[in-house]
């Protein structure tokens, strides 16, 4: 039997064997412009057909998509990694201090 993959966002998926590019592949979303947004309205009704309109009413209503705090996720990630390793994140600034004022620290050198 013949099996058929692609690499999607570098991994290799199976797809049928009439599959061609053009049925979804996440990454060609962002290039089709405001044509995920056709007819879409909010839950209270209001039009969000297109992008613009979709940007207004979430600032208008003080929403945000997961995307906004794409930063904010990966800064807390790597927080609790070091909180994992036992790094205190304040322990660069302690060698610091110490490496300026030895004997406050009971250091000989």
């Amino acid at each position: 039997m013949r099996r058929r993959y692609v690499r999607i966002n570098d991994v290799l998926t199976e797809v049928p064997l009439n599959w061609t590019p053009d049925d979804g592949v996440p990454s060609r979303v962002a290039i089709l412009g405001d044509k995920n947004f056709h007819g879409l309205k909010a839950t209270d009704g209001a039009d969000i057909s297109t992008r613009t309109k979709h940007r207004e009413y979430m600032k208008r209503n003080g929403f945000a998509l997961i995307d906004d705090y794409r930063e904010t996720f990966k800064k807390a990630e790597e927080k609790r990694i070091e909180a994992k390793r036992g790094i205190d994140p304040s322990r660069k600034e302690d060698i610091a201090r110490a490496i300026a004022n030895p004997r406050k620290f009971g250091w000989r050198g």
